[in-house]
């Protein structure tokens, strides 16, 4: 009896799964009908006034043990790679340009990732993608975490991510900014990922992605206003 559940239980998740990736596919493609077009407009505008690269290429976890380039629109001035690393925080404030505080206030970055959700190493909802060099550094955390499929957007983003912009801001430095992001984001952005994973539903998805675009437009419901400050 207790396999016959198992099992049940099993083909239940399997067959979720299977139909979050194929909303996440016919969402993507759905999208790709503004989106070209939009960025093909900013890559106009960003090479102009900020030169090239105009994508920017992040090492990125998928599963525990597996990596992908998350793809998006450059919004720092660029330096070496050695000096290019780990969370952004005060220390790297001078580095964005103009035009990148404008892409990363409205979201506008993130735009390549529909590419990554197209490729199945990313969905639409679910825990931010970490820096292997996070995971390295919290690895239990981590296996748990990347049980989902990481999201353009997610709880712990809608939840948690003004809070941490505001203390990584306050950093001066790498080594500063790694301390409070493992000490303190980390773990409250996993204790809301793991809220997602045990309720995880399309509903939920659908959810957390209209108070996503709360964030950008006067989506009516009073949460929606909350977020939206």
């Amino acid at each position: 009896m207790v396999e016959v559940t198992y099992a049940k239980a099993e083909l239940g998740e399997r067959k979720e799964l299977g139909m979050k990736r194929l909303f996440d596919i016919s969402l993507a493609l759905a999208l790709t009908i503004p989106v070209i077009p939009m960025l093909l407009a900013l890559y106009v505008i960003v090479t102009l006034r900020d030169g090239r690269p105009f994508v920017y290429r992040s090492r990125r976890n998928t599963t525990f043990d597996k990596t992908f380039d998350l793809l998006k629109i450059r919004t720092m001035r660029t330096v070496p790679d050695h000096e290019n690393v780990g969370i952004t925080g005060g220390h790297k404030e001078s580095r964005i340009t103009p035009m990148g505080k404008f892409l990363r206030a409205h979201r506008l970055d993130e735009l390549p990732q529909i590419w990554n959700v197209l490729k199945g190493e990313m969905s639409f909802v679910g825990p931010r993608p970490p820096e292997p060099r996070y995971v390295q550094a919290r690895p239990n955390i981590y296996r748990q975490v990347l049980l989902d499929r990481p999201g353009i957007t997610g709880l712990a983003s809608i939840v948690f991510h003004g809070h941490e912009e505001k203390m990584l801001a306050a950093c001066k430095s790498l080594k500063e900014a790694e301390s409070v992001y493992l000490r303190r984001c980390v773990p409250r952005k996993a204790a809301l990922d793991h809220i997602y994973h045990v309720n995880k539903s399309l509903r939920l998805d659908l959810y957390i992605l209209y108070l996503t675009a709360a964030k950008l437009f006067p989506l009516p419901g009073r949460r929606a206003k909350r977020i939206r400050g």
